[in-house]
């Protein structure tokens, strides 16, 4: 042993320290530069965050008063973003893009207050496509250069044009990094939704639909909101560097969309913290009562935008903010979101005593409910704190989404925090296919004894009184809200038969009526699998629907063995490794502008109706006919 470990110590030499460079590093590692990966499936997919690195520049240039609309095409893979603001000096249109730190964001007097601060962005875009080209235009003359997967491969010399100034990119994501992916155009909509709402005026043309707003975070949140669920009018208030607006429904939970600098941070940081506790202090004071800070939050819907100078984001997609200072040498986030309430919003309530008396109602509603449910809360958490002990329903992974990531290899820690995911299984054959191939680190499993209680119509009383609805509240975290969000994925694995379509309703309704945030958020999938398995010696194809069946058969010629798996539990656990991989195929469950989620869950969920009973014909019959049709 002892000549074994010599030779293991003078095998680590010199020679065994690499150094990569910037694109090898990228491509290396390149969910620390753009989260996961996935195949365009999820709106935090990273194809989709290549288009925001781009459009970020974009954004900078319109928010410098440069350029004041961006052009976004998309022909099958390729991506072109063009924009009118000053155009990348014609000298150094190869080292913006491919060369870290060369940058005009280190200059703070030239962006005082932009997104994308550390100068990686496009050069993350250029090392993860296959091909890459960048055009400058800059009075009256252009420069472009092309690149793959980073490398340089033509130089274009200077030449004269009569285009407008502006920058134009265009790019295809490399198959071999974002395997299989495919764009889904509403997740892009609503990106492009939100830059527009975070600068008011700003046109975005997306293959030739325009996307503009007039009223900021107001547009916002009336396009999140219903006009007859929410409790008093939209509360819209700006002031130097912050925007809010804010509402109540009836709803249980907080529904919060934070930004800086025009970046959506999808898991807050330290100016969402900051509105959450600058809200309560303003509504204390307002009333003069000593309010439960739950009760003030249950039910509202808020958006709430700053801008900072330099500011610090946890990762270099930027989904949670971590710095403290507005200014360099200025106040702390806290202080200033809490002067900005403590003035703007306490004004307003003063001045509007219908929107203060239905606010007024709503915190009432909400503190009545807490204490009817208090005795059994304790009761029920006490039986949850005793079964996590044991708790034969979780299997649990290794990383979690909320945690604190260590200071060592922090970004490639928080690259697995996004791709933490928890499957809700039903049954033990099920269960044990996925428990036994998933990936321990990042992915748990929860496991349903049987079909859940249709929660429909019932208060949050049942999520307490109902052991197996109390362990999967804790089991995810979610009992005080997203913040403490143990998975960034939450998939529902069931079979593709009748009891398993009636699962998923009743889980559906389960976070719709109780945590409306999660598919708000967009947190919630439905795991596909296959239905056949068509094989012959040399080759074995999965198949999701009766059309790619029919595919396969003919791809494989002759009379090839097919398979129908009736249910999860009929899929060895080694065949399943590759279902819930870097290729697994998940629904997301989302909800389109204008659903009234209590309207849905009586539609889907209350007594049997004519409608409900029309709309389950017709689509079964569209069904048979595809069916037909692929046969």
């Amino acid at each position: 042993m002892a000549k074994e470990k010599d030779s293991n110590l003078f095998e680590y030499t010199e020679d065994s320290i690499k150094s990569l460079d910037w694109k090898e590093h990228i491509r290396l590692r390149p969910g620390m530069y753009i989260g996961k990966l996935g195949d365009g499936s999820a709106p935090d997919d990273g194809i989709y965050v290549l288009v925001k690195e781009v459009l970020d520049n974009c954004i900078d240039e319109y928010t410098m008063g440069h350029g004041k609309t961006v052009e976004i095409t998309i022909e099958g893979k390729q991506v072109t973003i063009r924009d009118y603001g000053r155009g990348i000096p014609l000298g150094k249109v190869v080292d913006v893009v491919s060369k870290i730190n060369t940058g005009a964001k280190y200059d703070s007097k030239a962006f005082q207050k932009s997104v994308g601060l550390n100068g990686v962005g496009t050069k993350a875009v250029n090392a993860l496509s296959n091909y890459f080209k960048v055009t400058a235009v800059r009075e009256g003359k252009e420069k472009t250069a092309e690149f793959e997967r980073g490398e340089l491969t033509k130089e274009h010399k200077e030449t004269k044009t009569s285009e407008q100034n502006g920058t134009m990119v265009s790019f295809i994501p490399d198959d071999s990094v974002f395997r299989n992916f495919k764009f889904h155009y509403e997740y892009l909509e609503s990106q492009i939704w939100n830059y527009c709402f975070l600068n008011a005026g700003l046109k975005i043309v997306f293959n030739g639909k325009t996307f503009v707003s007039k009223n900021g975070l107001l547009d916002l949140l009336q396009r999140k909101t219903n006009e007859d669920e929410i409790r008093y009018p939209i509360v819209h208030l700006k002031g130097d560097d912050i925007e809010v607006a804010i509402t109540h429904n009836n709803d249980y939970g907080e529904d919060i969309y934070s930004f800086v600098n025009g970046q959506h941070t999808t898991q807050g940081g330290t100016h969402q913290q900051a509105f959450r506790e600058a809200y309560v202090k303003t509504i204390r004071e307002f009333f003069k009562k000593d309010y439960d800070a739950s009760d003030i939050r249950t039910g509202i819907v808020a958006a709430v935008s700053v801008r900072v100078v330099e500011p610090v984001f946890e990762s270099q997609t930027k989904t949670k903010l971590g710095s403290l200072n507005v200014d360099i040498n200025g106040p702390t986030m806290k202080q200033f979101v809490n002067d900005f309430f403590a003035k703007e919003l306490d004004n307003f309530l003063h001045k509007n005593s219908a929107v203060a008396d239905s606010l007024k109602k709503r915190i009432e509603q909400s503190e009545r409910e807490r204490k009817e449910m208090a005795g059994i809360k304790k009761l029920a958490n006490e039986r949850a704190k005793k079964a996590n002990l044991h708790n034969k329903k979780l299997r649990d992974c290794r990383v979690h989404f909320n945690d604190e990531p260590p200071a060592k290899s922090k970004e490639d820690y928080i690259s697995r925090q996004q791709e933490t995911t928890i499957f809700i299984t039903e049954g033990d054959s099920a269960s044990g296919s996925i428990t036994k191939s998933r990936n321990v680190d990042t992915q748990a499993v929860f496991s349903l004894r049987g079909k859940p209680l249709n929660c429909f119509g019932l208060t949050k009383k049942v999520v307490y009184e109902n052991e197996e609805f109390n362990l999967l509240q804790h089991a995810l975290n979610i009992e005080e809200g997203m913040e403490g969000l143990r998975f960034n994925n939450i998939v529902i694995a069931t079979d593709a038969d009748v009891d398993g379509m009636h699962i998923r309703l009743l889980l559906m309704t389960f976070f719709l009526q109780f945590f409306p945030d999660l598919v708000k958020h967009e947190k919630v999938y439905v795991l596909e699998t296959p239905l056949f398995r068509v094989r012959n010696k040399q080759e074995t194809i999965y198949c999701y629907d009766e059309g790619e069946k029919q595919a396969a058969i003919k791809k494989l010629g002759g009379k090839p063995e097919i398979t129908r798996f009736k249910g999860l539990g009929e899929i060895s656990p080694d065949e399943f490794a590759r279902f819930i991989g870097a290729d697994m195929r998940k629904q997301l469950m989302r909800l389109e502008q204008g659903d009234h989620i209590q309207a849905l869950l009586e539609y889907y969920m209350g007594k049997n109706t004519m409608d409900r009973q029309e709309f389950i014909i017709n689509n079964l019959k569209v069904e048979l006919d595809k069916a037909e049709e692929a046969a």
